[in-house]
């Protein structure tokens, strides 16, 4: 039974990883862009969320508002700071999105201090399901359905529609999109827009296990590129499967031996980029 708990909790912990990280997937490796900051847009939608619930709004309604806020946000930033650095290579890329990173860490930490931020359960999840074996916590069960449910809407949209062919187009081949006809800077706002959205909503759903503070972005900005790359760049399967992997990895690590468990997941974490460089599912060009 306890294998089973520590199954289960893993499942749940890789599921916040995954709808966090997912975002990333979609900046660097579909839009081949190095987005450091992507834990900060995570944090905002952790604060703006927080925030919202403290003056009364329900957990739902305060989720989709940070959602909405921070993709609004996140698609100001790509026209106006992002867009010009995408033909200027890998290293601007990083030194500006890590600097953004740092004037979110210090402008939130101005606004609310070095605390934690909370962010309460939802009464119709503050509870516990009966599972036969144990009495499992409705929290986790939702964060487990949630992550199964975005990874099968994400397979439909990116693989099997039209936008998903066009931004695989316009990543590849800008000039002969723009020739037949896709605004390629327009997909390009959509779609960073759409990562920094999934980034707030995992952080806010997944704060009880990744708890918000003003180093959010940089305390688990690490784990986020971990799972893109030990998923593959590019792969929404990957990082799915990725984030489970090291979730479950973790978190029997934190039960079983938690004096070495940074050690041995980050030792695996080495062990699985020596077999696969590429990734666990790289994408066809990495392949």
């Amino acid at each position: 039974m306890a294998f089973l708990t520590i199954l289960l909790d893993g499942i749940a912990y890789g599921m916040v990883l995954f709808i966090i990280s997912v975002g990333l997937t979609v900046t660097m490796g579909l839009m081949r862009v190095v987005n450091l900051a992507h834990g900060a847009f995570a944090m905002v939608g952790g604060y703006t969320a927080s925030v919202l619930m403290a003056k009364g709004l329900p957990f739902a309604a305060a989720t989709a508002l940070a959602v909405v806020g921070v993709a609004v946000l996140g698609a100001l930033v790509e026209l106006t700071i992002y867009r010009p650095l995408y033909r200027k290579g890998e290293l601007p890329q990083s030194l500006m999105t890590f600097g953004f990173t740092f004037v979110a860490i210090a402008t939130l930490t101005s606004l609310f201090g070095s605390g934690m931020q909370r962010l309460p359960i939802p009464p119709a999840l503050d509870g516990l399901v009966d599972l036969g074996f144990r009495a499992y916590p409705a929290y986790r069960l939702f964060l487990i359905a949630v992550g199964l449910a975005l990874m099968a809407l994400l397979w439909l949209a990116v693989d099997g529609t039209l936008i998903g062919a066009r931004l695989r187009a316009a990543v590849d081949h800008p000039r002969m999109s723009q020739a037949v006809g896709v605004n390629v800077n327009l997909l390009f706002t959509l779609t960073f827009a759409s990562g920094c959205a999934l980034a707030a909503f995992g952080a806010v759903i997944g704060a009880q296990l990744l708890p918000l503070d003003p180093y959010y972005a940089l305390r688990y900005l690490v784990l986020f590129l971990v799972v893109v790359g030990v998923g593959g760049l590019g792969n929404f399967k990957g990082s799915f499967a990725a984030a489970l992997v090291l979730g479950v990895i973790e978190t029997a690590g934190k039960y079983l031996i938690p004096g070495l468990a940074p050690y041995v997941f980050y030792g695996l974490v080495l062990a699985l980029l020596l077999w696969k460089p590429a990734g666990l599912m790289p994408a066809r060009s990495a392949a």
